[in-house]
């Protein structure tokens, strides 16, 4: 399935009664289009804003990209998240979440020392 066609799927109601806090949402190309502008029109007030590139045969670091990268980085960091070892998509993301938490946790109890 094309990344336009599946934000249909992911930007339902349900999405955002689960996820109320979010306003803008940040994309490649691959959501460009009017499947996805249709999708997000259905959400009410969330924006999206497509991330282009500007010199196609030039590495050049995108703007918001490197929020997600660095964050799969550091979930990679945990043994388990290195490889994808899990059968179900649900433990996997359970793992996710655990890694997560563990990040928050670490940065939660270092600024309790530093005060």
């Amino acid at each position: 399935m094309q990344d336009r066609d599946g934000a249909r799927l992911v930007l339902d109601r349900r999405t955002r009664r689960l996820f109320p806090f979010i306003e803008s949402i940040f994309a490649d190309a691959g959501y460009q289009g009017a499947k996805t502008a249709a999708a997000i029109a259905k959400t009410g007030s969330w924006k999206l804003e497509i991330v282009k590139r500007n010199e196609p045969h030039r590495f050049v670091v995108l703007p918001k990209r490197w929020i997600v990268e660095r964050t799969l980085a550091w979930i990679s960091h945990n043994r388990r998240l290195a490889r994808d070892f899990e059968r179900y998509a649900r433990s996997a993301a359970a793992f996710v979440r655990l890694a997560m938490i563990r990040i928050m946790l670490k940065r939660l109890t270092r600024s309790a020392h530093c005060s």
